[in-house]
């Protein structure tokens, strides 16, 4: 990795290195821009208005499984296949991600390509901010890329279900048992605060662990990996034990799978349902307070 990144990772790209790399035929660049209901921002018109030249916009809510009424769960693979093709990604090229407000929604959408199989796949480091920052080039208006043909396996050792976060659950305290790590605040961890989400209950997954995401995060940037080991390492995390991710909807659970990818974990799975699913299911057990 060359350029400004405080990481020295395969999953993240610096501003420079995407600089030098606009318009190269074997680049896409992902525009995953993505707003809690709450703030009322579209990342749709936001692209439209202003985004990296080349780039294409990923909305993370309609490339999903509508036949459910869990939000933005991935979709099959033929529906992915058919939506990315249609944004003009290609088998064999490096896919670039960011979004607008630095490192939120992005890592849902790499981690997202991961699942289907894509492997060359990294984060822009800062995203939009840090590029308009420093004064790079955006572009205005609707993209028109050309189809190109890509292909689509779910790689399952990369999505959790609710069974097996039934068995995590189940295991997390016994001795080399699996890790769950919730990324969603303290307060809405503990069940002090009414989840955003209208119907779901207030807490988490029994033996969960809680790391907020923004722990993860400074200046819209991921911290640097020590930074990053050391905050895992305060929420108990250990190493040598399996671990999957999870929040509130699995977008930001994507932050916590992309900092440890760069510390090293390089599958971790998301619970793609998260507590959108677990919080709604009345017959699941909940926690409460700080474990």
């Amino acid at each position: 990795m060359t350029g400004d990144t405080d990481n020295t990772s395969p999953y993240l790209v610096s501003t420079d290195w995407l600089a030098q790399h606009l318009g190269a035929p074997g680049v896409a660049i992902v525009d995953a821009s993505w707003h809690l209901p709450t703030v009322n921002r579209n990342g749709a018109e936001e692209f439209a208005n202003a985004h990296i030249p080349g780039a294409v916009f990923f909305d993370i809510d309609a490339i999903a499984d509508h036949s459910t009424d869990l939000p933005h769960m991935l979709p099959d693979p033929v529906a992915f296949a058919s939506a990315v093709r249609k944004l003009g990604i290609g088998d064999g090229m490096k896919v670039v991600v960011y979004d607008s407000l630095g490192l939120f929604s992005a890592p849902r959408v790499w981690w997202t390509f991961r699942a289907f199989g894509k492997r060359d796949v990294a984060v822009l480091d800062g995203g939009l901010p840090k590029w308009i920052a420093e004064g790079r080039p955006v572009a205005e208006g609707e993209a028109i890329p050309q189809p190109r043909h890509f292909t689509a396996r779910l790689d399952h050792a990369l999505v959790a279900s609710l069974d097996d976060m039934r068995a995590a659950s189940a295991r997390a305290s016994a001795p080399g048992g699996p890790q769950i790590i919730d990324a969603r605040s303290a307060p809405r961890f503990r069940g002090d605060e009414l989840e955003p989400r209208p119907g779901l209950r207030s807490g988490h997954i029994p033996g969960a662990r809680n790391l907020p995401w923004g722990n993860l995060v400074s200046d819209g940037r991921l911290k640097p990996q020590a930074e990053l080991e050391a905050a895992f390492a305060a929420a108990g995390y250990d190493p040598a034990r399996p671990v999957v991710t999870t929040c509130g909807s699995g977008v930001t659970a994507s932050i916590l799978a992309l900092g440890l990818a760069v510390i090293g974990r390089d599958a971790v799975p998301v619970y793609d349902g998260s507590w959108s699913e677990w919080g709604m299911r009345p017959e699941l057990p909940i926690a409460t307070g700080t474990n």
